[in-house]
């Protein structure tokens, strides 16, 4: 019997990161982010926290997965509990700093670079300027407010 030498670039398991691909997020359509800053100010003096949902490199939706916890200092998100018809839109998480500094933290930063690409944190007094974007790795990123 004669086997088959095996192709090791073919047969090696890819890691999940090289599995997902990356998503170019650009813009952030403008009632979405409205939508998150009022969420954010009505679960106030807590943390709000949902699944950035992008079409075309868009912003477009946000997510609230069942199960989610919220405190004054964390929140909690289940991301399995995604349902799975729109898995693959999601490209990161959005969370509201009661505090006011959005800048992520250390947790916040373990958490993006484990899940997605493009995370928002929003900061008191949540208006249109108290808000940024990060990578994975938490470098800020800009992002448009489109129409």
């Amino acid at each position: 019997m004669k086997f088959f030498k095996r192709d090791k670039q073919k047969t090696s398991p890819k890691t999940q990161k090289d599995a997902i691909p990356k998503r170019r997020v650009w813009g952030i359509n403008t009632e979405t982010l409205q939508l998150i800053l009022e969420v954010s100010k009505e679960t106030y003096p807590n943390e709000f926290v949902a699944t950035l949902i992008a079409k075309k490199g868009v912003i477009e939706e946000i997510n609230l997965l069942p199960g989610t916890l919220s405190g004054n200092t964390t929140a909690t998100i289940r991301t399995h509990m995604q349902p799975p018809d729109i898995t693959l839109s999601v490209v990161g998480i959005v969370h509201s700093h009661p505090s006011g500094d959005f800048r992520p933290s250390g947790a916040d930063l373990f958490f993006f670079s484990k899940f997605g690409n493009t995370h928002i944190i929003v900061g008191t007094p949540y208006d249109i300027n108290s808000w940024q974007a990060y990578d994975s790795s938490g470098q800020p990123i800009e992002i448009k407010i489109v129409d």
